[in-house]
């Protein structure tokens, strides 16, 4: 199982789930290997060189779809590889530090209008940076600066220490913040509120509708791996993520279970291509 982020990252936490999940009902064992870089786009080139017998799998995320449009030399194709099964999705939120005064997101919005602010993320490219700025320049119109950081954990270190205004980043790591107060979430960009927090409305909920922006993890392979193979780990990957364990840790970490088949996956997979394409396009990101 190659991982295309580093270690204690989204896609490592949901990769060494599922190979964990899966050694268990095929009694067979699982390596995970992190082959983190470029946006995710040296596993992906890996995986996608691959032999292609079900023996070497891709642990990504919504990065893939982003890079299909955003990635002008990745050293493959999207079309290389072919979804095995999605897992978990998990959306992005803006959050501040409790001394804001913005209480939700429609006032720090409002605040926004007549007085510019600074975001961080995860770098560059990252679907939270390219659906803030979705957000920010073509629904919300206002005046923003983008702070880029190596990663998460250092963009959460600086809104902690009121170092950006604000930042946007996909849940998981940001909940234990919004959880102990140390952060406040203002939105989550999703269609319904998140069980992780709870008390943090919707995008929609203040008054910016239809703007859904995360980030699902997920399993590919070699293009030509044989259907059978494919669809094999599809269903045993399916039916791992019913454990009610797995579920425990997906919302524990501020994920939603995904289930698809095989028929559902590629087309969710196109969807999302298309989706991403659509925002990197309108802000002119590449790289």
């Amino acid at each position: 199982m190659i991982v295309a982020f580093p270690a204690g990252g989204l896609a490592d936490i949901i990769g060494r789930l599922v190979s964990n999940k899966l050694a268990e009902r095929l009694k067979q064992s699982f390596v995970v290997e992190n082959r983190g870089g470029a946006g995710g786009n040296l596993a992906a080139k890996f995986v996608a060189g691959a032999a292609p017998d079900g023996y070497t799998l891709l642990t990504t995320t919504s990065a893939l779809a982003v890079n299909h449009t955003a990635s002008k030399n990745k050293g493959f194709e999207t079309s290389d590889l072919r979804p095995v099964a999605f897992v978990a999705y998990s959306p992005d939120v803006f959050a501040v530090h409790p001394s804001n005064p913005a209480k939700n997101l429609k006032e720090f919005i409002e605040a926004a209008r007549t007085k510019s602010f600074t975001y961080g993320s995860a770098g560059p490219g990252t679907g939270p940076q390219i659906g803030a700025e979705y957000f920010f320049r073509e629904v919300a119109k206002v005046k923003y600066v983008h702070v880029p950081f190596q990663g998460g954990a250092p963009a959460i270190t600086a809104v902690l220490g009121n170092h950006v205004d604000s930042i946007v980043l996909t849940l998981p790591p940001v909940t234990p913040h919004i959880r102990s107060g140390a952060l406040r979430g203002l939105g989550v960009a999703n269609e319904t509120r998140n069980k992780a927090i709870p008390d943090v409305p919707t995008y929609g909920e203040m008054g910016f509708p239809n703007v859904y922006s995360g980030s699902w993890v997920a399993v590919f392979a070699p293009a030509k791996t044989p259907d059978a193979v494919v669809a094999k780990l599809n269903a045993e990957i399916n039916a791992a993520m019913k454990d009610q364990d797995a579920l425990d840790r997906l919302a524990k970490a501020g994920f939603d279970p995904v289930r698809k088949d095989l028929t559902q996956s590629n087309a969710y997979f196109k969807g999302a291509i298309e989706r991403w394409g659509t925002m990197v396009t309108a802000i002119g990101f590449s790289n």
